[in-house]
């Protein structure tokens, strides 16, 4: 693709950036037919190619993002499966997170939209402040509010029991059982630990019986990742992360840091762009990236640990930020498999569940068309549980047709930990 930037534009680090994926691009398409909302909507403008023309001129043209413009970034679910496809090698992710920081920053969105993206900035990253939204909302639930649109896609959302604060929130350490292989840190997160945290437990039986002294580091939260999707500025996420991984670096030093949210794993790994421009932090943020590792990608590099079956069938579905943000979509197959369960794979499972981060709140219209399309396919492989490394997509695909658990908590109980509560009466 050509490109017309000055050279007074190209001296702005992020066009500097973007002219050579913009030239990578040679229009050929393919990533069309795996893009989610193209395969939906059908529209060019809502495919990858048609989004990067839009990037394209939005930055040739230095106005401010208009209406349409808004309409398709906002429509695109950051699921990358374009990136997985694209022959070319064109990073779109690269593209697409500064283009929703120019719509947050430039752009005069609607009073309530506004809003409301506030307000998810805001609760999200923080376990206690989302607890009080959870609270807030099971209350509407029970006076039988019906609040349309995006608050009744966030209502849907929330957990009927939510569980309470558990220790793991605090920085501690868990010795490895047994001879030690590795020294690791492990990101407890934000969402997940406040909806979720038997999956931060299972995943430290599952590390430390496999040899992993695993820390849970003082001064690390959010990775940033969901205020990075909405366009707001995560540095600050960032860098505390990084300021407190390289006190634990430089004092007992760490073999990997772990990642058990998908989306968390795809933002640290990308650390070492997000502050590539900031002196102070660019090679600590290169060398945090460098350790991020997802707790599957560990568990292959050691060898799993006498595993026993289950006989449990399972369908994997592999979460857009693991098989397309980091190229991970057969070790955890072959963990599962190799762990006595018989692992399905679901049809079309390149096209994202529709969670995304945000994206089942703001654009829940096409996130339920992409939901039901998931949950057909997972109907047609007869498994009896669903595996899956994201809370997110957790969330969105959980039925009561059968329980969607994490990777870790099905490879925790194969090699030894408890049976996960959902199979308990089974």
């Amino acid at each position: 693709m050509q490109t017309s930037f000055t050279l007074a534009q190209l001296a702005d680090p992020e066009i500097a950036a973007a002219d050579p994926i913009l030239r990578a691009c040679v229009h050929c398409g393919f990533c069309t037919a795996t893009c989610p909302t193209y395969v939906l909507l059908g529209d060019e403008l809502d495919g990858p190619r048609g989004r990067i023309y839009l990037i394209k001129h939005n930055l040739e043209s230095g106005a401010p993002p208009d209406p349409d413009f808004v309409l398709h970034i906002d429509r695109c679910l950051s699921c990358y499966a374009c990136m997985t496809t694209c022959p070319s090698g064109v990073n779109y992710m690269h593209l697409v997170d500064p283009a929703r920081r120019r719509i947050q920053q430039q752009f005069h969105r609607r009073p309530l939209d506004r809003a409301l993206r506030a307000l998810l900035n805001w609760t999200l990253p923080h376990p206690t402040r989302f607890r009080w939204a959870v609270h807030a909302a099971r209350l509407a639930k029970l006076l039988g509010l019906s609040l349309p649109g995006r608050l009744g896609a966030m209502l849907r959302l929330v957990p009927a029991h939510p569980p309470a604060p558990t220790t793991l929130e605090r920085p501690q350490f868990f010795p490895a059982a047994g001879e030690r292989h590795l020294r690791v840190a492990l990101l407890a997160g934000c969402l997940q630990q406040a909806i979720a945290p038997e999956i931060n437990a299972a995943t430290i039986r599952l590390l430390t019986r496999h040899g992993c002294d695993v820390a849970i580091v003082d001064g690390t939260a959010c990775c940033g990742s969901l205020s990075h999707h909405l366009g707001y500025d995560a540095l600050n996420y960032a860098r505390a992360n990084i300021d407190a991984w390289m006190r634990a670096i430089e004092g007992e030093g760490l073999d990997a840091i772990v990642m058990n949210a998908a989306g968390c794993g795809t933002t640290v790994k990308d650390y070492g762009f997000m502050l590539r421009n900031d002196s102070a932090y660019a090679q600590k943020a290169r060398i945090i990236s460098s350790l991020a590792k997802d707790v599957t990608e560990v568990i292959a590099m050691i060898g799993l640990k006498q595993p026993h079956a289950t006989g449990q069938r399972v369908a994997y579905h592999s979460a857009c930020s693991l098989q397309h943000g980091q190229r991970l979509h057969l070790q955890p197959i072959a963990l599962l498999r190799a762990a006595g369960f018989d692992v399905s794979d679901i049809p079309e499972g390149h096209l994202c569940c529709g969670s995304a981060g945000t994206y089942n709140m703001l654009q829940h219209d096409i996130a339920d068309q992409l939901r039901q399309r998931k949950l057909s396919n997972i109907d047609a492989t007869g498994a009896t549980v669903v595996a899956t490394g994201n809370i997110g997509c957790m969330m969105q695909l959980q039925t009561e047709a059968r329980p969607v658990l994490h990777t870790a908590q099905l490879l925790d109980w194969a090699t030894g930990g408890p049976k996960p509560a959902e199979f308990q009466s089974a």
